[in-house]
């Protein structure tokens, strides 16, 4: 257990009502958060007294965050944090890249006046959250701005592949802790592609969210690096699931 340094404080029980998908809820929060950091083993008891749950409603729920990717159910070893490969993220960034591109210019032919004053509106918010260093509610505003744009390009194919992809991103983005310079650049980006998206240009929006997405790979790949390199030490030390 003392592998995870930084536990929340104990969190108020979880009624039966909403068991299962609170429990989903507060497992994938920890993960994103770092809380459960990659190659750690999951500590059931710890987790059950933390959510005031039993084991079968948290085991349910590591069932649905395997299947997300998030957790891997090992045999006699239970449930490990999935381990995050650099090089796997990579090779989805570089299909990000291309998907970014076409989103971008199909936005600029599909997306209504509506649609883009309301990407205006995030955008703002934005840069004020920035501003404020409210680096949270930042990137939640900022993967907002890029489903808004995503849903935009009117393609339901683009729409669930993008989708499927940017889980995967999320969850390496929120391992990679960006320095301010990098945060500043990614804000003076998103203003660039905001410019041709005010001004309708579809090649050039397609070719600056492209550029954004390369320039955020090459960010996110050198913050992971380390922390692969821990998770695997981690895992390698990890002892044997608790019997229960």
């Amino acid at each position: 257990m003392d592998r995870i340094k930084t536990m929340k404080a104990p969190a108020r029980p979880i009624r039966r009502a909403t068991l299962h998908h609170s429990a989903v809820e507060e497992l994938r929060a920890m993960i994103l958060d770092g809380e459960l950091p990659p190659g750690v083993r999951v500590p059931e008891v710890q987790l059950c007294e933390q959510l005031g749950i039993s084991r079968t409603p948290l085991r349910e729920a590591l069932r649905v965050l395997s299947s997300e990717g998030l957790v891997e159910l090992r045999p006699h070893r239970g449930a490990i944090v999935a381990p995050v490969d650099p090089g796997e993220i990579g090779a989805i960034f570089e299909v990000m890249d291309a998907l970014e591109r076409l989103a971008g210019t199909l936005a600029c032919r599909n997306g209504s006046d509506a649609e883009f004053a309301k990407l205006d509106r995030m955008h703002d918010q934005l840069v004020t959250q920035h501003e404020a260093g409210e680096r949270a509610a930042y990137f939640l505003t900022n993967r907002q701005i890029h489903t808004q744009i995503v849903a935009m390009a009117r393609n339901p194919a683009l729409e669930a592949t993008y989708a499927g992809f940017a889980a995967k991103i999320l969850r390496a983005r929120s391992l990679a802790n960006y320095d301010t310079g990098r945060w500043q650049e990614s804000v003076d980006e998103h203003e660039a592609f905001m410019t041709a998206f005010r001004r309708r240009d579809a090649e050039e929006a397609g070719a600056l969210l492209a550029d954004h997405s390369r320039r955020t790979a090459v960010a996110v790949i050198q913050a992971l690096r380390p922390a692969a390199a821990q998770g695997e030490k981690v895992e390698a030390g990890a002892e044997p699931m608790d019997a229960g």
